[in-house]
C-alpha cells in the first residue's frame, strides 16, 4: 500500500490540519457492504473520508476508521441546511457516530434557505472554540456568501466544498478562494465533466492513465481536494494513484479550457 504524501493545510483551530488532496466521497456507501467499501478505501490509502449528516453512514464510517486501527485518518462531516438551530445536537451526534472526540472539519451542508446565515455559521464557530472541532467549512456557498460570513463574525470558512471538474472550472472562483485563504474542495469531479471529451482522453492515452486519473491529478495541480466516490476497490485505488505522473502547463491550460 502507498499512501499519497500530497497534502494542503486548512487553517484549524490548533493551527495547521493538513488535509490530503485526494479523499474518498461516501454518498450512498451504507450498511454492511458500505462498510467494507469503506475498509477497502483505507486499505488502498485513503486518508481523507467525506460523510455528512444526510448520507446517513457516519456509523458506518466511524466503525471502518476504528476498525481500522490507522490514527492518521481526517474525517469530514456536514449538517444538513433543515437542522439550524440545532446545530450543537448535530455535533454531538456525528461525534457519537464517528466514534471520535474532535471532528476533523465540520461543515454547513448548503446554505440554508439559499442564505449565508452567520446565526448558523456562529455555532460552527462555537464548536471549534470549545475544541470539538478542529476546522470548519462550508459547501456550495458563493463567495458573497463567504464574505457575508467573515463581515458578521469575523471568522472566514476554512473550506468550501463545492461540485467541480474541467468543465466546470472558473479561474475566478479559484482565485477568490486562494486571496480569501479558503480551501477549495471538489465533489462529484467525473459528473462534473464529460470523460469522453477528446482533450481528457487525449491527455489520458498520453501518460497511460485513465481520464479519471487526469481529472484527480487536474485537481491536485490547482491545489483543489479531489473527493471522488467509489465503493469498487478498483476504481478506488486508479482513482488515487496519481503520484506517477504530472499534467504539463499546456495540458492544464487545454483541461481549464473544457470550462470556458
Amino acid at each position: 500500500m502507498r499512501v499519497s504524501t500530497l497534502t494542503t493545510p486548512v487553517r484549524a483551530r490548533d493551527g495547521v490540519l493538513d488535509l490530503p488532496l485526494v479523499g474518498l466521497g461516501t454518498y450512498g456507501l451504507r450498511g454492511e457492504a458500505g462498510y467494507r467499501s469503506l475498509r477497502s478505501a483505507l486499505e488502498a490509502g485513503y486518508r481523507l473520508l467525506d460523510t455528512a449528516t444526510m448520507y446517513e453512514n457516519e456509523d458506518e464510517v466511524g466503525r471502518a476508521v476504528a476498525d481500522s486501527g490507522l490514527d492518521d485518518v481526517r474525517i469530514t462531516t456536514k449538517l444538513r441546511q433543515q437542522d439550524a438551530g440545532r446545530e450543537q445536537e448535530f455535533c454531538d451526534r456525528s461525534l457519537r457516530l464517528l466514534r471520535v472526540d474532535v471532528l476533523d472539519l465540520w461543515l454547513v451542508h448548503w446554505p440554508p434557505g439559499g442564505q449565508a446565515r452567520p446565526d448558523v455559521w456562529e455555532q460552527l464557530v462555537a464548536a471549534q472554540a470549545a475544541g470539538r472541532v478542529r476546522a470548519v467549512g462550508v459547501s456550495n456557498y458563493s463567495l458573497d456568501q463567504l464574505d457575508e460570513l467573515t463581515a458578521a463574525t469575523g471568522v472566514t470558512p476554512a473550506v468550501n466544498q463545492v461540485r467541480w471538474g474541467p468543465a466546470l472550472f472558473d479561474a475566478a472562483f479559484l482565485e477568490g478562494h486562494r486571496q480569501r485563504g479558503v480551501v477549495l474542495e471538489g465533489y462529484s469531479p467525473f459528473k462534473a465533466t464529460p470523460l469522453d471529451a477528446p482533450v481528457l482522453t487525449g491527455i489520458a492515452r498520453a501518460h497511460g492513465v485513465s481520464a479519471e486519473q487526469v481529472v484527480i491529478r487536474w485537481h491536485v495541480q490547482h491545489g483543489v481536494i479531489a473527493i471522488p466516490k467509489s465503493g469498487d476497490p478498483g476504481r478506488q485505488a486508479r482513482n488515487r494513484d496519481v503520484d506517477g505522473f504530472a499534467l504539463s502547463a499546456e495540458e492544464m491550460s487545454a483541461l481549464d479550457g473544457l470550462g470556458r
